[in-house]
């Protein structure tokens, strides 16, 4: 009796399985989806990802599939696209058929939707995005009073360093903080003290939340959502992060709401709720507390991170090429000098100084696979017929060193930035941060806090490495839907 029950749950098993597996097979063919891995039942194509290395793994298989190619996360199918020519398509010659977000579990159970960068609801979008835009221009960004204040923040920065005494520390805290100060005056009006334990608190969880959704956890997470959500693990941190940064926001409105004026806003949270009191009898209108908390919240965290991140890895780079911070220092001192700060308008005159920041960008690969798109609509691409609401890996990283469009696409050098005569040279093929109408909402902020901070640290100090040149490691880390640098000190010596 026993022996024939378990052939029974055997052979129902197989059968399951078998039609599970074939009905991947019709679906795949039916849809006519670019070619990619046969996947296995319920599993998709875990096993030709490696562990916690999903970026290489989805670029050899683009070796094989080619640029356009189709892989299953679980049972969920994704289309990743590589190269210059066809991610171009997904952000601009047809970017309004890929304007949807695409599914990011690591972050939709505590966002449920909601706010600017993950909803997965266009309307919403749109309307946030338009306020948004107009709300961050209106506080500075891109104009001359948000470059006062990255002034002011980068020269509190450097009496911060030179608090260090020229011993070596990880720069990345101490560099955040300065962006998070930057983006504090937009968002709530206001700054932190360095020795303020709550800047050092949201610091952390940002980029703690940051690397374990780009860690093997996190990825595995992405792929099996509901089965991760009951197993222990380092994801399972990534919802308590998110709490401790939301009570943060929240502390920040309630503040805010207290001391509102509706005739004189003063930053971007005082511009939503004068516009939610304004919409309050429109049930339909966006402008809520939910999508004011989860906006400035991930507007907040994206501003932190990129930044940050990329400071910090720039200096480990420098490190690493003290031929290329040389050219640096001669520039910033000819161009100049010791005696003010810098300003944007510098830049038009240090051609290697933009070539090398421009460089850091497209080297460091902060989002290697760019944020996950979905078709609004059914889409032709490559000659495929890929359905809507089918998610779309746009990878930029394949775009950042596509050896098409980079003399030196695998390599650090600034030479892919400057002409035969010495001066910059835009690349189209430069979009560290996405591009189209759903590119990073602070991309101008982003690139003045690059230029600005870095300059007037390097006006500063002399960089010094506690291991030899040849020591030093410049590879990832982390490298999923983030790259972080491996940990490593540096001493800033008075120049």
């Amino acid at each position: 009796m026993d022996l024939t029950q378990d052939f029974t749950l055997l052979l129902t098993l197989s059968v399951s399985c078998l039609i599970f597996y074939l009905s991947l097979k019709k679906l795949w063919c039916h849809d006519n989806l670019p070619p990619g891995p046969t996947p296995l039942p319920l599993l998709g194509n875990v096993l030709k990802i490696g562990r916690g290395d999903i970026v290489n793994s989805l670029m050899k298989l683009s070796e094989k599939y080619g640029n356009v190619f189709t892989i299953y996360l679980g049972s969920r199918p994704v289309v990743v696209v590589t190269g210059y020519k066809y991610v171009k398509e997904i952000y601009i010659d047809n970017g309004d058929d890929y304007l949807n977000r695409g599914e990011m579990p690591a972050w939709k159970p505590f966002y449920k939707n909601y706010g600017i960068v993950f909803t997965t609801n266009i309307e919403r979008w749109k309307d946030l995005r338009r306020f948004s835009v107009s709300c961050l221009r209106d506080f500075g960004v891109g104009k001359r009073s948000i470059e006062v204040r990255i002034q002011e923040e980068s020269c509190c920065l450097v009496e911060e360093l030179k608090k260090t005494q020229e011993s070596f520390i990880d720069p990345h805290q101490c560099i955040s903080r300065a962006v998070c100060n930057i983006i504090f005056s937009i968002m709530f009006g206001t700054r932190h003290e360095y020795e303020d334990k709550d800047i050092d608190t949201v610091v952390s969880c940002i980029y703690d939340s940051f690397v374990i959704v780009s860690s093997a956890w996190g990825q595995v997470y992405e792929m099996f959502p509901g089965l991760m959500g009951f197993i222990p693990g380092r994801h399972q941190e990534i919802s308590h992060l998110l709490s401790k940064l939301n009570q943060y926001v929240d502390n920040r409105v309630q503040i805010n709401l207290k001391t509102l004026d509706p005739n004189n806003p003063r930053d971007y949270v005082d511009a939503f709720l004068i516009k939610m009191e304004k919409e309050k009898s429109n049930s339909q209108s966006e402008f809520n507390m939910k999508n004011l908390l989860a906006s400035t919240l991930q507007i907040f965290f994206a501003g932190v991170e990129t930044t940050g991140t990329t400071l910090a890895y720039s200096l480990l780079i420098l490190l690493k090429y003290p031929d290329v911070i040389a050219k640096v220092y001669e520039e910033i001192d000819h161009v100049i000098g010791r005696n003010r700060s810098p300003t944007i308008q510098d830049k038009n005159y240090m051609p290697y100084t933009e070539a090398m920041i421009h460089e850091m960008q497209r080297f460091t690969d902060l989002l290697p696979m760019g944020v996950p798109r979905k078709t609004v609509k059914e889409v032709k691409l490559k000659g495929y017929t890929i359905p809507k609401d089918t998610t779309i890996f746009p990878m930029l990283t394949s775009v950042l060193k596509d050896p098409t469009c980079f003399k030196y696409p695998t390599e650090f050098n600034p030479e892919n930035f400057l002409n035969e005569k010495g001066e910059f040279q835009k690349n189209n093929a430069f979009m560290p941060l996405a591009a189209g109408k759903r590119t990073c909402l602070g991309e101008s902020l982003v690139r003045m806090e690059l230029f600005l901070i870095l300059t007037t640290i390097l006006q500063n100090f002399n960089l010094k490495s506690p291991v030899p040149v040849e020591e030093l490691d410049i590879t990832p880390n982390v490298s999923g839907l983030g790259n972080f640098p491996k940990p490593f000190k540096i001493a800033f010596i008075p120049r």
